[in-house]
């Protein structure tokens, strides 16, 4: 096995082989709609769509669980702002009725390429080569102890899983809140995100490439080689860690997809790691999709959304990201007592809205 730093240095050239979803995309149907986006480059007025008021929170959440889709009708509530696309009405978004698929990304696509898939199969295999040159590296530090080096790798790697749903929800949580099509280098990300709103299934059609590259821009093997050789070869579990967790935070799109679709939709073995909380289940991400969107944000496995929404760490970011620059979240334009109760200090998230 070469050395971390040596591993790290080197450009990682890896062919890429066939890369196919771990669940099958669902066929293009009828109701996908393709249009050129008016996120980058109009600043008009937004009105935010609202779910039906005659439905209760509990309806509301069953129907989207179930997945019978809610046709949303519109309030007068309006904004003045760059690119805020939960807004349909007058954003240049159409919301598909039902389980439809709408491209709201100018420029996306529901078509894996073969970038697409080189990208993805090079990221992949690299992180895997990252992280076994680390477990080696951390055998031969041990004198081959290979009970102490398999504990520590797998506490290294589970610490990592956890740090991997927290990161998924900063993450989220930032591209939900913040920016517009035209931000430098995440535009394409907060577009994607933001507008994942006005159609959420339509990440239901994508295959496992086509759905996970982006992610593998900022979490691909560059990230990886540079953490490794600012940790140098001492410290290998450093170089593990990031792997796994850059790894995941790149499958997060893959898990995110898999909670919107129905237990029928996906193998089992994918039904069976959502009820071992290893994955995010369906229930737990659709609280995340009832207005005004504030919590939930985590990913991965969810295991850290009850701990981040009750402590309100969303909600006091937020408060702090006001007081320094006067940008409020999108969150806060939604619902305005939530506002103003961020505003008084009172940053736990109410139970009806987590």
């Amino acid at each position: 096995m070469i050395s971390l730093n040596t591993l790290a240095t080197l450009v990682v050239m890896v062919p890429s082989w066939s890369c196919n979803a771990f669940s099958p995309p669902k066929p293009p149907t009828q109701s996908l709609q393709v249009r050129p986006s008016t996120l980058v480059e109009s600043t008009e007025t937004m009105v935010v769509l609202q779910p039906p008021q005659q439905l209760t929170a509990e309806e509301q959440l069953q129907s989207y669980v179930s997945q019978d889709g809610i046709e949303p009708s519109p309030s007068q509530k309006s904004y003045l702002d760059d690119g805020f696309v939960f807004g349909l009405d007058g954003s240049g978004l159409d919301r598909p009725k039902g389980k439809g698929a709408s491209v709201v990304v100018e420029g996306d696509s529901l078509e894996t390429t073969p970038q697409q898939i080189g990208i993805v199969s090079a990221t992949f295999a690299g992180h895997a080569l990252f992280g076994a040159n680390a477990i080696h590296t951390l055998l031969s530090q041990t004198d081959v102890n290979v009970e102490l080096t398999a504990a520590t790798s797998l506490a290294t790697i589970i610490a990592s899983w956890v740090a991997a749903d927290f990161g998924s929800g900063v993450l989220h949580w930032s591209v939900d809140n913040y920016g517009n099509g035209r931000t430098p280098v995440m535009g394409n990300i907060i577009a994607a995100f933001q507008g994942h709103h006005s159609a959420p299934w339509t990440i239901t059609h994508r295959g496992f490439c086509n759905n996970v590259w982006k992610l593998c821009i900022p979490f691909g093997l560059p990230t990886v080689a540079a953490i490794t050789l600012m940790a140098g070869e001492e410290h290998p579990m450093v170089s593990l860690f990031f792997a796994v967790f850059c790894a995941m935070e790149i499958m997060s799109q893959e898990l995110h997809k898999w909670s919107h679709m129905t237990k029928k939709e996906v193998p089992g073995w994918v039904n069976r790691i959502q009820d071992l909380g290893i994955s995010i289940d369906r229930v737990s991400h659709a609280q995340h999709h009832m207005a005004p969107y504030a919590g939930n944000y985590c990913i991965v496995s969810g295991l850290c959304n009850d701990a981040l929404d009750k402590s309100g760490f969303f909600r006091w970011m937020e408060h702090k990201v006001y007081e320094i620059n006067g940008v409020e979240s999108n969150a806060w334009k939604l619902d305005s007592e939530l506002k103003a109760r961020n505003l008084r200090g009172e940053y736990r998230l109410p139970e009806a809205i987590r």
